[in-house]
């Protein structure tokens, strides 16, 4: 523009930024670059590979799906109080306050205790550890504790563009020429499914994973057992075995035929992660939290069924760099490893010993994790099932969840139907 202006009246005209010429060239200027501006989006929002936002939402249509809406994580939860009692909209919390409904009406049976399932009520990906959802947030006469034995089913966040882009490209798969690739497709159009690992075996003996012959193994993360069951139903082969060891009754919305449809739920396999970094120029408190932070993110990003490799935790640790150009830290040694064992035990405040329910697979050496067991505590005897622990328990506990660590430089192979799974107390760094 300011060339063209130039052209015009001459290239002594005076065009500094406090000249009204070019006020007025700035404002034309403005003008152009946003509508090129737009018109560039309008142009992308053609394919999807481009379009974001409602275009891709309206792209996506053409292929019958449509953007995932966030979820909530859910939890199983062990209710226990007086037989009969009744707890109407009850809600629990969790250690770090994040608070979870109960179904609409619990009642207490004739055993003392119960197991529901709990809903968290912010969307997206809420973790937990075992235990930690212990807290009542609505007390109710006769209802006297509540525990998870099992860590919670992460939920999602709304389908990022990227996330359905990619299944967008899969999605084509839906009405394939293989039956196999349109079941995969079909479950990861499931509303709710976060990760999910598809197994065919079409030999006519077990496979090396213990799979019964001619059957399709699904491993699904997330979703409704019906829904899941259903996505399998519709895009399966003829006469294919399902396996699993969940199993929903599907009926065929015209014959109204019904058939029994197994899979799996992956099985979690906690990850504990060992650093020792020395700190650099920068290098803060905050620091040790954005490395945890970042592997923990990290592990629980990898799919069904995928190793966890030695070397990526370099790489994932240094995500936390702020600037690659100015270290703030230097990794010196990652040590890895999987859970040896996972009990329960009877913590004592202040004592250095734990009575667990059983000693197999705790060696000497070991790292343990527990609540009430001081970071970085690791086995230093056994005796029956009496663990002698390095540091004095912080808290006193009956049936506190413990996990013991063996850690290495190997990498941690995972069978098809696990997935790697940890938490910020499973990530430890020390600094020199």
């Amino acid at each position: 523009m300011i060339a063209e202006f130039r052209a015009i009246y001459g290239s002594q005209v005076y065009l500094g930024p406090d000249s009204a010429d070019y006020q007025w060239i700035s404002a034309v200027s403005e003008k152009l670059n946003d509508t090129y501006a737009a018109l560039q989006l309008i142009y992308n929002g053609r394919g999807p590979l481009t379009a974001v936002g409602a275009d891709l939402d309206g792209i996506v249509k053409l292929n019958g799906i449509q953007r995932k809406a966030a979820s909530s994580s859910t939890c199983g939860v062990v209710i226990t109080g007086a037989s009969g009692t009744i707890i109407n909209n009850g809600v629990v919390q969790d250690v770090n306050g994040f608070q979870w409904s109960l179904p609409p009406q619990v009642i207490i049976p004739s055993a003392g205790n119960i197991t529901v399932t709990a809903t968290c009520q912010t969307p997206g990906n809420v973790t937990a550890n075992i235990g930690d959802l212990h807290i009542i947030a609505t007390p109710t006469a006769g209802w006297t504790s509540v525990s998870n034995p099992a860590i919670p089913i992460p939920g999602q966040s709304v389908e990022s563009d990227s996330q359905l882009r990619a299944r967008q490209s899969l999605s084509v798969a839906l009405p394939s020429l293989t039956m196999l690739a349109g079941t995969i497709a079909g479950i990861a159009a499931t509303s709710g499914v976060t990760r999910y690992n598809v197994l065919e075996n079409p030999t006519g003996s077990t496979d090396g994973f213990g799979n019964p012959p001619h059957s399709i193994t699904a491993v699904v993360e997330g979703g409704t057992d019906l829904d899941v069951a259903t996505a399998i139903y519709n895009n399966r082969g003829i006469g294919c075995f399902t396996n699993g060891t969940t199993s929903v009754t599907v009926t065929d919305s015209n014959s109204g035929t019904q058939m029994s449809i197994s899979f799996d739920r992956p099985t979690y396999l906690p990850i504990y992660v060992k650093y020792t970094v020395h700190g650099l120029t920068g290098f803060t408190s905050s620091t040790l939290s954005a490395i945890q932070s970042s592997v923990v993110s990290y592990l629980n990003s990898l799919q069904i069924g995928e190793s966890v490799l030695f070397s990526e935790m370099y790489g994932a640790a240094l995500e936390a760099r702020s600037n690659p150009e100015l270290p703030s830290f230097s990794i010196k040694s990652v040590l890895l490893g999987s859970a040896a064992a996972q009990t329960t035990g009877t913590l004592t405040s202040g004592s250095a010993t734990v009575t667990v329910a059983s000693a197999t697979g705790i060696a000497n050496g070991q790292t343990a994790v527990g609540a009430g067991v001081p970071d970085g505590t690791t086995v230093s005897g056994i005796s029956g099932t009496t663990v002698t622990l390095s540091a004095n328990a912080t808290a006193s506990g009956t049936n506190v969840p413990l996990t013991f660590f063996t850690t290495g430089t190997s990498d941690v192979s995972l069978t098809f139907n696990q997935v790697a799974n940890s938490a910020n107390e499973y990530v430890v760094v020390g600094t020199i």
